[in-house]
């Protein structure tokens, strides 16, 4: 192996997110942080390497996108997704989640029903009611530790009125790599009632054994002329601080439209150092994503063998893909500010809550193994102290 998982590296000084926030949202300094999706992990060599070169040169003005840019996203999504992408289909965007608001600003109407899947990813709600749109919910059904789409029910809210879909796959929190017949069937439904699908797929590539993530708009020349896809290298490379992600929509209309959006808010123009670690990221990242990829394995397969045994209170599922685990606590029989109070205060672990999914994620807690392998043994084994200690 080229790369070392198991080191532990000090973030202190580091400005993130993950660890500078620990006691606003849990209320101490000592509880271990599993909750924002990033990694305590260094990225790829390569990546670091062409920082380090673009750093070195001094300068650092503004800055065109160049062929090489596009080109290593093309080439990247048609090895790793059978997906063949055109240049001229690509946009820059700083994340998915402005991408996410820029298409529902773009390409829908103040008052328009925007249907979400939850549940799933927090700013998919927001994108929606902060800009004058109406959330929909088509939640998604839960049974025996499985979910899978309600088709039955969307049809039902679309026919309600609904303009438009927004899609997470992978899912996030529940991990599910849809399967192609399940996107088939979506998209036969989403083009048969003609409407307008935004898929949010940043965990494309952080796919487990067993599994192939399936971009929607690579099943059809008709579902594709109806899809705005959202993917970037900030989940899967660590890389989410430098803002570089892309957006692709093969109908030159809706496509113009996001662009100017972009343009109107002035946001055409990236960060430099953002395009670097893309273009390496999507060039020369590969050997290090699947070294990643069997270590987050490991990492879940432990959790899910551990809990399996030794924490009945819990329910788990192995995922599909992510690095994000999916505790169901219901059978702790606490609501789910107890629940919070407990993992938080008792467990000293910070995990996201699931709440923060929607009303369907109340029991549940989002648990991400993107860390040592350390750090993952030592939040399992305090959860099962603090459940002892209660029993």
């Amino acid at each position: 192996m080229r790369y070392n998982f198991d080191e532990q590296h000090d973030r202190s000084n580091n400005q993130s997110i993950k660890f500078e926030f620990v006691k606003d949202l849990y209320g101490s300094d000592d509880v271990l942080p599993m909750w924002v999706a990033d990694m305590d992990f260094k990225t790829a060599e390569p990546i670091i390497d062409a920082l380090r070169d673009r750093l070195e040169q001094g300068i650092y003005g503004y800055t065109a996108l160049n062929d090489a840019y596009y080109n290593s996203f093309v080439n990247w999504v048609s090895k790793r997704h059978d997906w063949q992408v055109k240049k001229e289909w690509l946009t820059y965007s700083p994340g998915v989640v402005p991408s996410l608001i820029f298409a529902v600003k773009a390409l829908t109407e103040v008052g328009d029903k925007i249907i979400i899947q939850s549940p799933v990813y927090g700013p998919f709600k927001s994108s929606i009611e902060n800009h004058g749109r109406i959330l929909v919910n088509n939640p998604l059904i839960y049974q025996d530790g499985e979910y899978q789409m309600d088709f039955e029910d969307l049809e039902k809210k679309i026919d309600e009125g609904a303009k438009a879909l927004i899609l997470c796959n992978p899912h996030n929190p529940v991990g599910k790599v849809w399967a192609r017949e399940d996107l088939e069937k979506l998209a036969e439904i989403v083009v048969r009632k003609d409407i307008l699908l935004i898929s949010d797929e940043i965990h494309s590539d952080l796919i487990l054994k067993g599994h192939k993530h399936v971009p929607i708009a690579s099943l059809s020349p008709e579902i594709a002329c109806r899809t705005v896809t959202c993917m970037a290298p900030s989940k899967t490379f660590n890389l989410a601080g430098l803002q570089s992600s892309i957006v692709i929509t093969c109908d030159e209309k809706i496509r113009e439209k996001i662009n100017n959006s972009f343009e109107i808010m002035d946001m055409k123009i990236n960060n430099c150092f953002g395009q670097v670690a893309f273009e390496a990221a999507y060039t020369h990242g590969e050997e290090w994503l699947d070294q990643l990829l069997d270590y987050v394995e490991g990492n879940i397969d432990f959790v899910v063998d551990y809990i399996g045994k030794n924490i009945p209170e819990i329910k788990v599922k192995k995922p599909d893909g992510t690095y994000l685990l999916w505790f169901d606590c219901r059978a702790l029989n606490m609501d789910h500010d107890a629940l919070k109070t407990f993992m938080a205060e008792k467990a000293k672990v910070g995990m996201t809550s699931g709440d923060f999914f929607g009303q369907e994620g109340q029991g549940f807690m989002r648990y991400n193994v993107a860390t040592t392998r350390e750090n993952v043994k030592k939040g399992i084994y305090q959860i099962e102290a603090a459940i002892k200690e209660m029993r």
